[in-house]
């Protein structure tokens, strides 16, 4: 099958971060996503019967503190989406994978093995990871040119789906013998990648090495430039990448509902001790944001891990995200406070709207 990210939708929809507790919500509501398997397994079935088109989790391993310990609690996401792909039909099912800490031929083997029970649908998450204290667990300094890694680390990936008898790898950060891994994954030269970089030399790793590029943007008027920095990176290598970006939202019959919900759990009940955590170490070690966004936006922090908001109704967030889509935006990933009972609404009201507007079939 087509992987449902080269499907004919101008604009394509996804879930993001339900694999890890509040999702992108750093919030004290009593309705705060909890990320339970069973509500992991019904918002990848909502998502999947309304026709989105994936489904993508951060991989965390620490979380950021605060009264809920934000985050600490997350699925990992191999085993994850395994067990997602047998209980999905047609959405795309992606890993998160940090470079430093899964080898490489262990991510190609758990790669092709959900890719296999997906029929096509794996899509692989590349990220070389930023928070210090996350490495230290695994007793693993952060890499200086991580990125430097993870092209030779998605080298040997792909030629151990390509070669037909083993080979040895001779790289700066891998020296390799005899390798070799079946079944190689269904899709060729192997599944659909991706990487959620702001920095250079993420985007140049982007450029040379993935399918789509994750990234952030403050305001939609100047979301445009950072379409235009990959493009131009990747015509200098001879690829065209896919950009992408990722939004909270929040959907409501008025303005005022959603408004006022916003307020509630990004303001009035946000875990402020989390989000001083979370902002102070994305802002030491992360260039996933511009840098005037942790002055300007600590709401969006709160409410989305510092992601552009769509606050609204149904028209509203279709006229928002009409307005990314013609930016050059090929597709959002979406977070909600509870994916379970705000998907429906969503679904039901925003889709339909989209198709009016021709953003989707």
């Amino acid at each position: 099958m087509t992987h449902p990210l080269k499907g004919a939708n101008r604009l394509k929809l996804g879930i993001f971060s339900a694999n890890a507790d509040g999702g992108l919500a750093i919030t004290d509501v009593p309705e705060r996503w909890k990320a339970g398997w069973d509500d992991n397994l019904t918002a990848a079935q909502i998502a999947d019967r309304a026709g989105l088109e994936f489904f993508l989790p951060i991989a965390r391993w620490a979380g950021f503190g605060g009264k809920n310990h934000v985050r600490e609690w997350s699925f990992e996401t191999f085993t994850w989406a395994a067990a997602l792909a047998a209980a999905t039909r047609q959405i795309g099912l992606f890993m998160t994978v940090h470079v430093p800490l899964v080898h490489p031929l262990y991510a190609a083997k758990a790669l092709a093995t959900v890719d296999h029970v997906s029929g096509g649908r794996a899509g692989l998450n590349i990220v070389c990871g930023w928070n210090p204290k996350e490495f230290a667990m695994f007793g693993t300094p952060l890499v200086e040119k991580g990125y430097d890694q993870a092209a030779e680390w998605i080298e040997i990936i792909e030629k151990a789906y390509a070669f037909d008898n083993p080979f040895d790898f001779d790289g700066s950060y891998y020296k390799l013998k005899d390798v070799v891994s079946r079944p190689a994954s269904m899709q060729s030269p192997r599944p659909v990648t991706m990487n959620a970089a702001f920095g250079g030399p993420g985007r140049d790793f982007a450029a040379a090495h993935c399918d789509y590029l994750f990234t952030t943007f403050t305001d939609i008027d100047a979301a445009g430039s950072h379409v235009e920095d990959i493009r131009t990176r990747a015509e200098k290598v001879g690829r065209d990448v896919g950009v992408y970006t990722v939004c909270h939202a929040v959907c409501r019959e008025t303005q005022a509902e959603a408004d006022d919900y916003y307020e509630r759990y990004a303001v009035e009940m946000a875990d402020q001790a989390a989000v001083d955590i979370h902002m102070a170490g994305k802002k030491e070690f992360s260039q996933s944001h511009d840098a005037t966004a942790y002055e300007r936006y600590r709401k969006r922090f709160a409410g989305g891990a510092g992601s552009y908001p769509l606050v609204g109704t149904p028209e509203k967030i279709v006229e928002d995200m009409a307005a990314i889509s013609g930016k050059g935006y090929a597709g959002i990933a979406l977070s909600f406070v509870n994916y379970t009972q705000e998907l429906p609404f969503f679904c039901d009201r925003v889709l339909p709207l989209l198709r009016q507007a021709g953003l989707r079939q």
